[in-house]
């Protein structure tokens, strides 16, 4: 325990702007002892990947001058990989720009090989990262009631898995900390595990190729919303052919119908996995999330 302490005295004393790299946990729950395989690699796209994340971390982008709205980003990659830069590291500078302290989960990835169940190990790191930030909201300069978390793809999934599930504590949880986010952004994400709707890949990876009925409906998020569901962002393009965008549909129409604040930015192009930067259409989602956060409160106007 001192250990773990002096890493956060240590941390906290060495953030400037810029990362620093936090890990989520003293003991990591829910874990086999097993070899560290993670992997980083960057394709000729640009984009760094990291695959065989049993290590989870928040990287944490620190702004100059920071307004006490914090955002913690779920990059996405089928709960297979972490398409870590542009949906996670590149979104993290942007919203330090808005004066966003941003928190860069790298979250770990189902495996039988590492984890005693691989269906709840994401959403255990998300529950620490929301957790971490919380309580130490005041060391970092952040208001503990604008906390949100940001999805894309299959972390969109997982962003949403926090948004609709925060009640069920799945790690140690003293203080009794809330893990709800107070608000959701969610790009192009996988909502539902239904078969009409679901990005298969994801949930073959994150419960398996043959679950039942019941456990397909509990880790479709669009069946476990409530009135207490936190105001949403969501993003999406129609000809999306990697993850159908009836997902994002299904999320925003039970907003709707709860009255919870919640906005859809829909493009009629731009596939799957775009980042920030829709190359097929003049206008970009991220000028309308800061404009959507600033009319709920959760940045202020003279940015």
């Amino acid at each position: 325990m001192k250990n773990w302490i002096c890493i956060f005295l240590l941390f906290f004393a060495s953030m400037t702007y810029a990362q620093d790299t936090l890990p989520l946990y003293e003991v990591i729950p829910n874990s086999k002892p097993a070899d560290n395989l993670e992997k980083s690699e960057t394709a000729a796209d640009g984009i760094t990947r990291v695959s065989e994340v049993s290590v989870p971390q928040l990287i944490v982008f620190r702004p100059a001058n920071p307004n006490g709205t914090a955002v913690i980003i779920c990059p996405g990659g089928g709960y297979r990989i972490l398409a870590i830069t542009h949906e996670g590291y590149d979104v993290a500078r942007e919203l330090n720009k808005w004066g966003v302290t941003a928190f860069v989960l790298k979250y770990r990835l189902p495996s039988d090989r590492t984890m005693l169940d691989r269906s709840i190990g994401p959403l255990q790191d998300a529950e620490r990262a929301i957790q971490l930030v919380r309580e130490h909201a005041r060391e970092w300069g952040i208001n503990p009631k604008k906390i949100g978390i940001m999805g894309f793809s299959a972390g969109g999934h997982l962003a949403a898995s926090l948004s609709t599930r925060y009640r069920e504590s799945l790690i140690e949880n003293p203080k009794k900390t809330s893990f709800r986010p107070d608000f959701s952004v969610l790009v192009y994400p996988v909502i539902s595990f239904t078969d009409s709707l679901t990005h298969m890949g994801s949930r073959n990876n994150l419960i398996g190729s043959n679950p039942s009925e019941s456990r397909i409906k509990k880790y479709s998020n669009e069946f476990n919303i409530d009135k207490k569901t936190p105001p949403a962002f969501l993003i999406h393009a129609k000809d999306d052919k990697t993850v159908s965008i009836g997902n994002a549909y299904a999320y925003y129409n039970t907003l709707q119908q709860l009255k919870i604040p919640a906005a859809l930015k829909v493009y009629e192009t731009g596939g799957h996995g775009f980042g920030m930067y829709n190359k097929k259409e003049a206008h970009n989602w991220m000028g309308e999330l800061k404009a959507w956060m600033q009319q709920q409160k959760f940045l202020p106007n003279t940015l």
